[in-house]
């Protein structure tokens, strides 16, 4: 029994079906352990993007995502992954490889203090010393993963943790015989070391996770909700990423949600919550929607900069926040009513309170008024989706993409214009099909979100949205898709420049200094890497081609589309601070 193969018992026990990776010595017992006992390793050519992928299987799945990575260089790649990790709130353990024990801070192969670059960037960390306390780290890092607010941990396990003694002690030196007085007084010290590494590694073994219950709003919290929500005449509810954290309970939630009849608007992973066309569901014109409410019900929404820090919403309206996080509840605006709780599991309760035999009427003017604005607002989209433009018009490219998307379907959203352009436009299909990188609005999430994309649901169609600029992150990523046989359908919406940035900047500073690309061929890139190409020039093409690319991924194969647009304002002003 190995420090490897303790690993490997604890991410069978906890459920784990996938470890993401790139390969590394440090780490290689954890990968070979978990391969033999049944955990697929997906091997990928960053390590930020195992975990990203790590990520998407925890917010798609009941299973916290696992990355293992090498010490280093292998570890400070994830760096942006894990920040992105913590603030959409979702968890996650990376294993991070290190130097053996005795040999910290003596110039090692990859040697640096990782836990002080992790600090400010996890939710809790440990540095395991000895073989025996491999599991409860692991054991004790996956329960802080998902506890309270959810986020992501490290765990480092130094490589002479993770092989067998014998050969440690071959690399430490210490099987072959001293000959001099300072070597038998080296081996005396390394012997001693040893002994305390290994002692009582085979007296542990991983133990059944325990379950925990979401953080739960008291009686009387609810009934204020459910009381201030009955006086209302014009209510908006907004729904946000953090009222998805529990997977299993998201058709509860959405029939909350419809029980409660309040007009809603979703945000992040709650996109989709209510399938593409619930009446009470608005997809526009919600800072106005905003203004004009008297009670907003914020659920797992902070009055962020996505909020413009809470003036999106009326001075005079009463506000209900519900929140994990005490700092988020209460950030750069009091609610009047806070409530620190599960938003997903609170609607269900308010939706219990308010009852099932409530006054269907009693907002239908409200919601009328709502509807409209939305109706009028797709009515501009779908006007400006028949402008001609060089090359292919956005709008009218993802209005088409929306038309063929499979009812089992996954929308993986990586870049800036194009990806902006196709969240006012394309509809996903039900709850959990829609993955953004959250409020820290990280480009280069696509490859490794369509890959967790992928593994957590088989049998769904993964349509993978890129800006051009954003598809240079991850772009090598075809090579895992076709190695590991995940057909993923990646649109690069192809402008040649760096368009929600060049935008501004050249209207404000009457420069494009640094905002221009090129028409890449990225179809011929993704084609070498095992992939297949389609370019896509002109407007009558898009039903075909996108049609084609559906085939080809159906068969098994992933493809990409470059698609070249045309120049669009839609978005003219969209940047945000």
């Amino acid at each position: 029994m190995t420090g490897g193969d303790l690993v490997a018992d604890v991410l069978v026990k906890q459920g784990v079906p996938f470890v993401f990776t790139l390969c590394g010595g440090h780490i290689s017992p954890i990968l070979v352990s978990s391969k033999q006992r049944g955990i697929r390793i997906i091997d990928v050519r960053d390590e930020v993007t195992a975990a990203f992928a790590a990520d998407a299987i925890s917010r798609l799945t009941n299973t916290v995502g696992v990355a293992a990575v090498t010490a280093g260089p292998g570890v400070t790649n994830t760096i942006t992954a894990i920040k992105n990790a913590q603030l959409a709130q979702s968890p996650l353990v990376l294993i991070g490889g290190a130097t053996g024990t005795i040999l910290k801070g003596r110039g090692s192969l990859q040697d640096i203090d990782q836990m002080a670059l992790f600090e400010p960037h996890v939710k809790w960390m440990a540095a395991v010393e000895r073989v025996r306390d491999l599991v409860p780290a692991l054991e004790q890092a996956f329960e802080e993963a998902k506890l309270g607010v959810p986020g992501p941990v490290f765990v480092e396990c130094p490589v002479d943790l993770l092989y067998e003694e014998t050969l440690v002690r071959d690399l430490y030196g210490v099987s072959k015989p001293a000959r001099s007085t300072s070597e038998k007084a080296l081996h005396w010290y390394l012997g001693r070391h040893l002994k305390r590494l290994f002692k009582g590694a085979d007296k542990v073994s991983a133990s059944e996770p325990r379950r925990f219950a979401a953080v739960a709003a008291s009686g009387g919290e609810v009934r204020r909700a459910a009381s201030t929500l009955k006086q209302a005449k014009k209510p908006v509810l907004l729904v946000g990423s953090q009222a998805m954290l529990n997977p299993e309970r998201v058709d509860n939630l959405a029939a909350a949600i419809d029980q409660l009849r309040i007009p809603v608007y979703l945000s992040g992973m709650a996109r989709g919550l209510l399938g593409p066309d619930h009446p009470r569901h608005m997809r526009h014109q919600r800072t106005k929607a905003l203004k004009d409410a008297d009670v907003v019900l914020l659920a797992g929404v902070p009055n962020d900069f996505r909020l413009d820090y809470g003036r999106h919403v009326s001075r005079q309206a009463k506000t209900v926040s519900v929140n994990l996080s005490d700092h988020d509840l209460t950030k750069n605006r009091r609610p009047s009513l806070g409530i620190l709780a599960d938003p997903g599991s609170f609607l269900e309760a308010l939706a219990s309170e308010m009852g099932a035999d409530g006054d269907e009427t009693r907002w239908t003017d409200w919601i009328g008024v709502l509807r409209q604005r939305n109706d009028e607002r797709e009515q501009n989209i779908a006007e400006r989706a028949g402008l001609e433009t060089d090359y292919i018009n956005p709008l009218y490219l993802c209005r088409e993409i929306d038309k063929v998307l499979d009812d089992d379907s996954v929308l993986v959203a990586d870049g800036g214009d194009f990806v902006g352009t196709a969240s006012y436009t394309i509809r996903p299909r039900g709850p959990l099909r829609w993955l953004d990188p959250g409020v820290f609005g990280t480009l280069g999430v696509g490859g490794g979100f369509a890959i967790g994309a992928a593994l957590a649901r088989p049998t769904a169609e993964i349509w993978l949205l890129y800006g051009d600029g954003s598809s240079g992150y991850s772009l090598a990523e075809f090579d895992t898709y076709a190695r590991h046989g995940l057909p993923v359908i990646a649109i690069v919406g192809n402008d040649a420049g760096w368009t929600q940035i060049a935008r501004e900047q050249v209207e404000i500073l009457g420069d494009d200094c640094a905002t221009v690309l090129r028409h890449t061929d990225y179809h011929v890139v993704a084609e070498g890497y095992g992939g297949k190409g389609l370019l896509l020039e002109r407007p009558e093409d898009v039903p075909r081609v996108l049609a084609e690319a559906k085939e080809i991924a159906r068969a098994g194969t992933p493809v990409l589309i470059n698609a070249l647009l045309g120049k669009s304002d839609f978005r003219k002003g969209s940047i945000s601070m």
